[in-house]
């Protein structure tokens, strides 16, 4: 039997995924509905990273520990071998996850009050979080075309000129829409960047999960300015690790280095625990790029089958194919549903969807679908979605 097929019941195991949903989604009851929001898989993880966590349990004597050169080989190996991007172990800095990075970076590079350039649509703590440490986020929206996202870099270089303008984030690959941003895209946001002295945080904690023929680019690989970057990567989404809290901040730039380290020294922050530091090397391992390799057919054939069913069924659904990710944005404009109407029916149908409007205002009409479930789960969730539309 194909490993992902294993069907596991994850509730009742403190699973934000599957036992926040009352809490999440305002509601009495949610044993019987399938949730398909937050973005983990319903996958176990490689055999590779639970050997590495088990065999460091078995080493009782829990103690301080710091991430070695095997940690920070681990990681730059993978960079090597799946991006071709050479990468310094002292280029790597750790942390407990992307997004508590990404707060990291603004807090150390940037002042209350500066401004924080994002995209629209957009992961959501791409604007709370800079929101959260005071700043004022200014947004460049991308231009949608029948449900093709491109950057509007007139509209992107205006805004680049403001002298508030300190950091832009960008999503790479893309969340919600599963973009995998050309080479020729990438290199036109690090000459504006560059050009108006606004550092860039490159976030690509899905760059691991890309779809077909497409290749993901590291920024700061062809990067003319790879000191203005700083790279977010994790192996969290790659390998359903989330709970393990793990992530690298990856930078050429000695200064900036060390005034990320202040800032978290500032915080407490002393890096990745025991059993993370085990799992980061079990993941980016041989055995777990086997386990990627496999994965990720899996998950086309999910693409797939939610895009074909779904237009099938319901023609007025418009779904653009992801490049990476198991993240499908659905735009259901056309069937004219009120966004707190159609959750609400979904919700009664059984299955959880992200609304629209988590990732801008703008965004009522579009709902972010996971797909990385077993593929039987996949054929109910979709079987409930249809009830909700039909």
């Amino acid at each position: 039997m194909n490993q992902f097929n294993q069907l596991y019941s994850r509730r009742n195991t403190a699973s934000v995924k599957w036992d926040l949903m009352e809490k999440i989604y305002s509601i009495p009851d949610a044993s019987k509905i399938i949730p398909m929001w937050v973005a983990d898989m319903d996958f176990a993880a490689p055999s590779s990273v639970t050997e590495a966590i088990q065999k460091r349990l078995e080493f009782p004597l829990y103690g301080y520990t710091f991430e070695n050169d095997d940690c920070s080989h681990a990681v730059t190996t993978w960079l090597k071998r799946r991006h071709d991007w050479m990468v310094s172990n002292d280029s790597v800095m750790y942390h407990q996850g992307v997004v508590p990075a990404i707060s990291t970076i603004i807090e150390a590079l940037s002042n209350e009050a500066d401004e924080i350039l994002v995209n629209s649509p957009v992961y959501p703590p791409f604007f709370n979080i800079p929101k959260k440490l005071d700043r004022t986020v200014l947004y460049s929206p991308f231009i949608e075309n029948k449900g093709v996202y491109t950057f509007d870099f007139y509209h992107f270089e205006q805004q680049l000129a403001r002298p508030e303008v300190k950091i832009f984030i960008l999503c790479h690959p893309h969340n919600p829409a599963g973009i995998v941003w050309s080479a020729e895209v990438l290199q036109k946001i690090d000459e504006l960047c560059f050009a108006n002295n606004v550092i860039i945080i490159s976030d690509e904690i899905h760059s691991d999960l890309v779809l077909g023929d497409t290749k993901h680019i590291p920024l700061a690989k062809i990067s003319q300015h790879p000191e203005n970057i700083i790279t977010c990567v994790a192996p969290t989404k790659t390998f359903n690790l989330a709970g393990v809290q793990a992530a690298m901040m990856i930078s050429s730039d000695k200064k900036k280095r060390q005034l990320l380290q202040n800032t978290l020294a500032k915080h407490g922050q002393m890096g990745l625990n025991t059993f993370a530091i085990a799992a980061v090397q079990g993941a980016f391992s041989e055995q777990g790029e086997q386990w990627l390799d496999e994965l990720i057919p899996y998950l086309q054939k999910n693409v797939d089958y939610v895009i074909d069913t779904i237009t099938t069924a319901v023609p007025s659904i418009h779904i653009q194919k992801p490049d990476a990710t198991y993240l499908v944005w659905l735009d259901i404009r056309d069937t004219g549903y009120a966004e707190k109407e159609i959750m609400q029916k979904l919700l009664n149908a059984g299955v959880a969807l992200d609304p629209g409007t988590k990732y801008g205002k703008a965004y009522e009409g579009f709902l972010r679908m996971n797909i990385a479930c077993p593929h039987a789960t996949l054929v109910e969730a979709v079987s409930r979605f249809l009830t909700a539309f039909n």
